[in-house]
């Protein structure tokens, strides 16, 4: 087992201010959601990584609210030795003195029981390698936050996308154009004629310490993009939760669930990196939703509602 004490003090400062923001994160976010569902509550359940391996974390999950029919806010803090596998599926240039690696995140996906409520995904995370002394070889971070829904309001698409907007413009008003750009061409489903899984948001990944942006900003970045989420989705919740729904809506609810697991399963680099690095299958599975429908060749009729939604998804917009 690798000792994670064992590398230097800034080091070991930096990464715990990192972990107590997850973990701070984490509850906020839980309570936020809590109360606005009225029923149900988060379970816990924290978890180790075994066979040796380094660390753990703590998933939260709800299930079968008033609001949400499942979702999950997740935390893990793991380590472990650098491993020919694990540069192959990071796709990142890793020299032969890097041989051990630390890892810390959150990510969360909460899947509403009311069709016109959508979606919602974020993730950030900070990843450190070290060499044999112990010594910082390097360190980036990564994140987003993005919105899928089933039905497209423009105001809830303007005020996700503005919201975050006005997070990056207060750090760079370079960063959000080249983030909302990353995101669109990031959650596609390239099997399908390139369709968007959703309406995008941000995303931006191996963000490091150069010329013109510190750690610090990378860090405080992430810090507030992820206090943004409450800002940018319970209002849209509280504004549709409440909507009268039929069959046929929760139909193309669970159609459009089909292509949220197809991206998952396939495209996505944070699962297949989790699945193929011997993660906790359940913590990496709980993104996906309790229903899904998978029907031959199923094309929303034309100029309809759900005709909307997927021809947003086709080609991405610009909303602010």
């Amino acid at each position: 087992m690798i000792d994670i004490n064992q590398h230097k003090t800034e080091t070991k400062a930096l990464r715990q201010q990192w972990i107590e923001f997850i973990y701070h994160l984490q509850d906020s976010i839980c309570k936020a959601l809590e109360e606005i569902d009225g029923k149900t509550k988060f379970n816990e359940d924290e978890w180790a990584r075994v066979e040796g391996k380094g660390g753990g974390g703590l998933t939260k999950v709800i299930q079968h609210g008033n609001v949400f029919e499942k979702g999950g806010v997740n935390t893990s803090v793991v380590y472990g030795k650098v491993s020919r596998k694990m540069r192959e599926v990071l796709h990142i240039p890793l020299s032969s003195g890097e041989t051990t690696w630390f890892a810390a995140g959150i990510s969360s996906v909460i899947h509403p029981l009311n069709p016109f409520v959508p979606t919602i995904h974020f993730n950030y995370r900070m990843f450190e390698l070290y060499n044999v002394d112990g010594k910082l070889c390097d360190r980036w971070f990564g994140g987003g936050t993005d919105l899928t829904p089933y039905y497209l309001f423009e105001e809830d698409a303007v005020h996700f996308h503005q919201t975050y907007k006005h997070v990056c413009d207060g750090f760079d008003e370079k960063l959000y154009p080249l983030f909302k750009h990353n995101c669109d061409d990031y959650f596609v489903n390239s099997h399908r004629n390139n369709e968007r899984r959703g309406i995008g948001g941000i995303f931006y990944d191996h963000k490091k310490h150069d010329e013109n942006h510190n750690t610090d900003f990378w860090f405080r970045l992430a810090q507030t993009c992820g206090k943004a989420f409450i800002d940018a989705y319970i209002p849209i919740i509280q504004k549709r939760k409440d909507t009268v729904y039929n069959e046929q809506n929760k139909y193309w609810q669970e159609i459009r669930r089909g292509r949220y697991v197809e991206f998952n399963l396939i495209h996505d680099k944070g699962t297949l990196f989790g699945l193929k690095t011997n993660g906790r299958t359940e913590s990496i599975l709980m993104s996906l939703p309790p229903t899904v429908r998978f029907e031959y060749n199923y094309q929303p009729q034309p100029g309809s509602e759900e005709d909307k939604l997927q021809q947003v998804c086709l080609q991405p917009r610009d909303w602010v």
